[in-house]
């Protein structure tokens, strides 16, 4: 059975690696993950993944989680724009997250940036995810 939210799969496995003091969890590989995670490892918020192949044609990243005095470096991670919601927002309208403390992932024109990155490049887009 295929899958209806890849991205929020891949954020759930995260979330619950963390929660089990995981030092690495696997998730399916795709562009828009892989994306994701260069993202957050630009961040700081992973300390790196990398893909591998299983077999011919089937693909998998191996995301190494990062903690901080045996504490996740990831608070709270959570999916904003799903397939049955879309959440768009422009440049402008988009609020700090935590007052700056967090980031807000968008998927832009220009591909996938850090809010920081998105009011750098002054572009808006759909609102991937959030995380402190």
């Amino acid at each position: 059975m295929a899958m209806s939210d890849p991205l929020g799969d891949m954020l759930t496995r995260i979330r619950n690696g963390q929660r089990v003091g995981k030092s690495k969890v696997n998730a399916p590989a795709s562009m828009l993950r892989s994306n994701v995670l260069e993202v957050l490892k630009r961040e700081g918020y992973i300390r790196g993944f990398r893909r591998h192949e299983q077999r011919p044609g089937i693909a998998e990243l191996e995301i190494e989680l990062k903690y901080h005095d045996g504490n996740p470096v990831i608070q709270e991670i959570s999916r904003i724009s799903r397939p049955g919601q879309r959440v768009y927002s422009k440049i402008r309208e988009l609020p700090l997250y935590y007052n700056g403390l967090g980031i807000t992932i968008l998927s832009t024109p220009r591909g996938v940036m850090s809010d920081q990155e998105a009011r750098a490049a002054n572009v808006g887009g759909e609102v991937l995810c959030r995380v402190f």
